[in-house]
């Protein structure tokens, strides 16, 4: 009985969540940022990517596995704004049990001016938002991997709290040539605990993505494709004001638009173990975030990285709009080489 009342469970908060938007009408949005600059540079999504990189364990905990054992990723993001936010993750794995990995992530939305009713000032106000990461995964087989990510949720808004909680589930395959690979992740499956001011309680961004990966034998390529949001396959707004008669004015929308809103792409190219080049493109994005007159490389992101025995570095950055874009540095550092490299 608590395995069947587990599974219902489970799929009573998909099914609750399965019809929300993708954005705007939902709260705890700063799940969705994209951290690590590989992952950024990608096109700011990716689930399938097998390897020893920790960052990819946040966007798929299937892929956290016993090559990233002590290793500890640090985040930062330098975002729009003065706003920043980062993540930082450690992970252990033991033999027989499975891989664990626990973590920080936060969002800092700055200091604001606080004023009364008649515009004075009275004074200054943050705002910021938290989530621990407790990230587990096991492997089924040689080829097959699954995990979960329980995270709860912290919002404080000045002096406004809200407390909630998410799961991510997750399911990684590679072949046995570790040239292909693919991945499927239920995100954000949650609920909010306690409101900001006692209104009604609000829908996490429910999410379920789907991707594939392929390395070529024979070249230093290897290619992404991440489909998202396939609980949802409008991703279209109305943008349109209701008509003088009442009636909205119709939009088109047609099947070939809505399905590359759900594609992210990204490449590699790794000439040598330890450098790699890569971008991305992310078509949602570019089509919301355009400006007509001038396009430009919305939507597109590029980055590199260089790794060694101990430490990875990761540069990302992503183009979101004409008035700027984000910037992603991620350090991969494995302590227990640092340690032996200096008592060798």
């Amino acid at each position: 009985m608590g395995k069947k009342a587990l599974i219902i469970f489970f799929f009573s908060i998909i099914m609750s969540s399965s019809f929300s938007q993708t954005g705007g009408d939902n709260i705890y949005e700063f799940l969705n940022l994209t951290h690590s600059g590989l992952v950024s540079s990608l096109g700011g999504s990716n689930v399938s990517l097998q390897g020893n990189n920790l960052n990819l364990a946040y966007h798929n905990p299937a892929l956290l596995n016993s090559g990233m054992n002590k290793t500890l990723a640090l985040n930062y993001v330098n975002y729009f704004a003065g706003i920043n936010y980062g993540l930082a993750m450690y992970s252990r794995s033991y033999q027989g049990t499975g891989n664990f990995a626990v973590g920080l992530t936060y969002l800092n939305y700055g200091s604001f001016t606080e004023t009364d009713a008649s515009g004075i000032i009275t004074g200054n106000f943050s705002a910021a938002e938290y989530a621990f990461s407790m990230i587990y995964s096991r492997e089924i087989d040689s080829l097959f991997t699954v995990g979960v990510n329980f995270k709860p949720v912290l919002s404080h808004l000045e002096k406004y709290t809200s407390f909630g909680f998410a799961f991510d589930i997750g399911a990684s395959w590679h072949n046995r040539s570790n040239l292909f690979s693919a991945g499927l992740v239920i995100k954000n499956a949650g609920y909010q605990v306690t409101t900001y001011a006692g209104e009604p309680h609000q829908k996490l961004p429910f999410e379920i993505q789907a991707g594939v990966s392929q390395r070529l034998a024979y070249a230093p390529l290897r290619f992404s494709l991440t489909l998202k949001h396939l609980e949802k396959f409008d991703l279209t707004h109305q943008y349109t004001e209701p008509a003088s008669t009442g009636n909205s004015v119709p939009v088109s929308s047609e099947f070939v638009e809505n399905l590359m809103r759900h594609i992210i792409l990204g490449a590699e190219l790794i000439p040598h173990k330890n450098f790699y080049f890569c971008g991305g493109y992310n078509y949602q994005r570019r089509r919301e975030l355009q400006v007509d007159s001038r396009v430009s490389t919305v939507g597109f992101s590029w980055g590199f990285g260089i790794n060694t025995s101990w430490l990875d570095i990761e540069f990302g950055r992503a183009t979101y709009h004409l008035a700027g874009s984000s910037n992603h540095v991620s350090l991969i550092i494995r302590p227990d080489k640092i340690y032996k490299k200096y008592h060798d």
